[in-house]
């Protein structure tokens, strides 16, 4: 009996919590011409979750050439009631996470989308960004998150997905036009 208590006891004062890969049901992707101008905004929500209803996949404007935009990529379980901001989430495990952002298309090989923010250990976490576009062109964005990438592996620190590893959280594709 007093084994029992004393094992109960410990396990209240000390739980285990295990780093949960989030579900995330709706990512949203601002990007913020610095020059002024309107904001151009990707965003993916499925809110009943793999399987159910296709997802809903949008986006507002086309990006202007030879600009910079200042991206803002959210995050939200709104399966959840209420809805869960995950991106608070993330700032908080940014050690474990890191946002990929991949190219493709014609016309798009001048487009960069660069880091501009980072983890503890000074390595990337992707939320926010800064985007150049230089000349007209479209094509597709995939937008990854990955959970326990291995952030020190070659090419990851620059946005190369290949070496990561990790779990994906998420991965988004989307139609890019630069006019």
């Amino acid at each position: 009996m007093y084994i029992g208590n004393s094992i109960s006891c410990f396990l209240r004062k000390n739980p285990v919590i295990p780093n949960e890969e989030e579900l995330i049901t709706t990512l949203s992707y601002t990007l913020i011409p610095e020059t002024g101008g309107s904001n151009v905004t990707f965003s993916f929500q499925d809110i009943d979750g793999v399987g159910g209803n296709p997802p809903l996949i949008t986006y507002v404007a086309a990006l202007q050439n030879n600009t910079t935009y200042n991206g803002e990529l959210t995050l939200k379980n709104e399966f959840l009631i209420p809805s869960v901001d995950i991106t608070e989430e993330i700032l908080k495990e940014a050690d474990f996470h890191q946002l990929f952002y991949s190219i493709s298309g014609n016309g798009l090989t001048d487009l960069s989308i660069i880091y501009d923010d980072n983890d503890a250990n000074n390595y990337p976490v992707g939320l926010k960004t800064k985007v150049k576009t230089s000349k007209a062109g479209n094509g597709k964005l995939r937008i990854t998150l990955r959970h326990l990438p291995f952030k020190s592996a070659p090419g990851v620190i620059s946005g190369d997905i290949s070496n990561a590893g990790g779990e994906t959280d998420i991965e988004v594709d989307f139609d890019i036009i630069i006019k």
